[in-house]
């Protein structure tokens, strides 16, 4: 692997990036001094490790370095190889993600890809062979391979240092000790699964050498993931962002000011993002062709391009979309948090805040008055690792259905973290904040009725082919008072926020509107939400009215159906027009509205003569000679980031009958399967094909029932049944 420069702007006087900067202004005092205050606040918050855990990575790095070498050695052998082309073989580890960027912290787990010549198999090699040795050894622990992941993984702990190792098997005989894997001739005749597996080296690799100086782009991104973090929008699997786009986020910053120090990019990353207008990608360089035919991200060729919200692309070929997962609602909570961040920057400059206020942990548990709880239990802890990766990866389909099938009007927050209760083992809980779109006035019994969509969800778990007794899950909705004490600190549940911390979020936010916030004004920290993504016919879509069946058929020859009381089902007569059409109907007039819509805006024609499909700078950009902060400065750099954003992609159009939602999540798309490859049946396996046609309806004497009370509330009856899986049924109407 090659070496990298610290400085790659000073070393090679070349323009990184596919625009001029922003501005060349170097650091003033004040940057100086807050940048060691930044770099304080980080050591302060624990997020460097010792050097006697670096000493211990480096030495359990080598060590596998040594088993990969000893393995291929030996399956060369196994297969009959002569003894000159024995012992020419070799593997090679590699790193990538947080480890290789130089940003991790103490007890963050190292990724790692093993890459082995052509005879070294995947199946019967890495997942059999090598799994055998790591499985024999006394200092491996907690071994869990994972083969038919998108990416194949194989987890472990090594003298008790995490490590997920990827496999790439490339069409070499023998692997070169100074293999560079950043050449694109690398991919030349590889598999899907090599392909995806090399791509997390080779795009943390090409970050390094796209950032004008990498010890500044490790401070701030180290800023940038502890913030993200402790305001709840760190997570990939549930819709926010993940290690590798904070990554390139924070890598197109410091392309757009080169030369300046961290406190200042944490600044200007805040400001930059704030104004920007998605899903205008963020690019670190020209997206590329290539010669090996991979399809690139390319919204102009591929329709299902066309639907990401948030494109953040990787710069190393082929070039994708890191950041698919995200839906309409974790944009905007981002967007929501953008702002404040800089707001509460613009404040620092002054002085009057600090590192940190900025990371504040957001109050998730005090910002709503409505939670959907989602608790998954398992018969052990193996089981329970298996079940909850499985339920993390449908999670995001329910935030979309939930959102998709009320017309956004009903909004969700879902928190990107799991919960444990030490009183109940190999128990896990999952939270989702719940309210009403915000600037939408409520109607005075106006309810939102999501007991199919919460089915649907439940029958996508369901499907679960590694299913085993005692695999369960329950939903239910809880009002903020009776959030369980065990997801608080130390298991105590804080008082409610005093009027001082209310009066503290009102000179950060001063563009809050109390009007805005729904059951609850008096709420401080209660978030704004806008929805710039809502197609025009449903902009004024009141709620959605889910009319279960009238139907009163038992089917007890379907367990995992569940069963409602339709007659529980209350309809405002504004609503009553609704129920000529079904939900299915309304879904796809929606869809059709939106493609012509995007028909008439995607087709954007390449600009300045190019025709490979590289993007390229449209219009030049006046750099700023300065940081400053006066007004004239900043409306500067708006200007500026408007012409960053002009180019061939800019202005596709989405909306919010994505795509995504209506697929398997890829992460998980192949574990239907078991190890072996073969499909295995469920309880859900053969049920699957009469779900989506079976009505719901009621049974006596074994269905949860659901009653509206004289006073609105919700009252759940709950009757044990014999089901394989066990579900709580969330048959839930939420009045506002």
């Amino acid at each position: 692997m090659s070496n990298l420069g610290v400085n790659n702007w000073n070393n090679s006087g070349q323009r990184l990036g596919i625009t001029e900067p922003i501005s060349l202004g170097g650091p003033n005092e004040l940057d100086v001094t807050k940048t060691q205050e930044l770099e304080k606040f980080l050591a302060a918050a624990g997020l460097y490790e010792s050097q006697e855990e670096a000493v211990s990575r480096e030495e359990v790095l080598g060590r596998l370095d040594q088993i990969v070498k000893i393995w291929v050695k030996a399956i060369s052998r196994a297969k009959g190889l002569n003894e000159q082309l024995v012992q020419e073989a070799n593997a090679k580890i590699f790193t990538f993600g947080s480890y290789r960027l130089g940003v991790h912290g103490p007890g963050a787990d190292i990724d790692t890809l093993c890459v082995g010549p052509r005879h070294a198999t995947r199946e019967e090699d890495f997942f059999g062979e090598l799994h055998k040795m790591l499985s024999e050894m006394p200092e491996v622990t907690e071994l869990h391979p994972v083969p038919d992941a998108h990416v194949p993984v194989m987890r472990f702990k090594f003298s008790g240092v995490s490590i997920d190792l990827l496999y790439a098997k490339l069409s070499l005989w023998v692997i070169p000790e100074d293999l560079d894997i950043s050449q694109d001739s690398i991919l030349q005749n590889a598999d899907e699964q090599t392909v995806r597996s090399l791509n997390g080296c080779r795009v943390t690799d090409q970050i390094l050498r796209l950032v004008p100086n990498i010890q500044n782009f490790r401070t701030t991104l180290r800023c940038m993931r502890f913030w993200a973090k402790r305001r709840g929008v760190y997570s990939n699997v549930t819709g926010f962002l993940g290690g590798i786009n904070w990554a390139l986020l924070v890598a197109r910053i410091c392309q757009l000011y080169p030369n300046a120090l961290p406190s200042m990019l944490v600044s200007r990353f805040f400001r930059v993002y704030t104004q920007w207008r998605w899903p205008n990608p963020v690019m670190l360089c020209a997206i590329e062709e290539g010669t090996l035919g991979l399809q690139v991200w390319d919204p102009r060729k591929y329709p299902k391009d066309r639907f990401h919200l948030m494109p953040i692309i990787t710069p190393a070929y082929p070039c994708m979309n890191s950041s698919y997962n995200v839906s309409s609602s974790t944009l905007r909570i981002m967007s929501e948090e953008f702002k404040r961040g800089n707001e509460i920057c613009e404040v620092m400059e002054a002085n009057k805040a600090d590192w940190a206020t900025l990371c504040e942990p957001y109050p998730f548990f005090e910002a709503y008055k409505n939670y959907l709880q989602i608790e998954i239990a398992a018969e052990n802890a193996d089981d329970l690792r298996k079940w909850k990766g499985w339920v993390e990866s449908r999670l995001r389909q329910l935030t979309l259905k939930i959102e998709r099938h009320t017309y956004n009007m009903l909004q969700c927050h879902p928190h990107p973290g799991d919960f444990s209760d030490k009183s109940r083992p190999f128990h896990c809980w999952y939270f989702m904040g719940l309210q009403r779109k915000q600037g939408v006035p409520a109607n005075e019994g106006e309810q939102f009725d999501i007991r199919l969509t919460v089915d649907e969800f439940k029958h996508s778990v369901g499907m679960y082919t590694l299913w085993k007794p005692g695999m369960e899950i329950h939903v239910i909705h809880v009002r903020r008072r009776n959030i369980p004490n065990f997801v608080f600190p130390g298991g105590v549940r804080p008082s409610r926020p005093t009027k001082v911390a209310g009066e503290r979020r009102r000179v950060l936010e001063p563009n809050v509107s109390t009007q805005a916030v729904l059951e609850g004004a008096e709420d401080g920290k209660k978030r704004k939400r806008e929805d710039e993504n809502v197609e025009t016919n449903s902009r004024n879509a009141k709620c959605l009215v889910a009319a279960a069946s009238s139907s009163h058929e038992v089917l007890s020859s379907n367990p995992l159906v569940s069963t409602v009381n339709a007659c529980s089902i209350k309809v405002d007569s504004m609503d009553i027009n609704m129920l000529g059409k079904t939900r299915k109907e309304k879904v796809e007039n929606n869809i059709e509205h939106g493609l012509k819509n995007l028909n008439n805006s995607v087709d954007v024609p390449p600009q300045n003569g190019e025709v490979d499909g590289s993007v390229r700078c449209s219009h030049p950009i006046k750099t700023l000679s300065s940081s400053g902060g006066s007004s004239s400065s900043k409306e500067a750099e708006k200007i500026a980031i408007e012409k960053i954003m002009s180019g061939p992609y800019v202005s596709h159009q989405a909306f919010p009958g994505e795509l995504d939602e209506l697929e398997d999540d890829v992460e998980y798309k192949n574990q239907v399967k078991d190890f072996t490859g073969s499909t295995k049946g469920s309880p859900a396996e053969s049920s699957k094909a009469n779900v989506a046609e079976e009505p719901l309806t009621t049974t006596s004497g074994t269905a949860p029932c659901t009653i509206l009370s004289p006073n609105g509330a919700l009252e759940e009856l709950e009757v044990l049944s014999a089901n394989p899986i066990t579900y709580i049924c969330a048959y839930i109407f939420y009045s506002f």
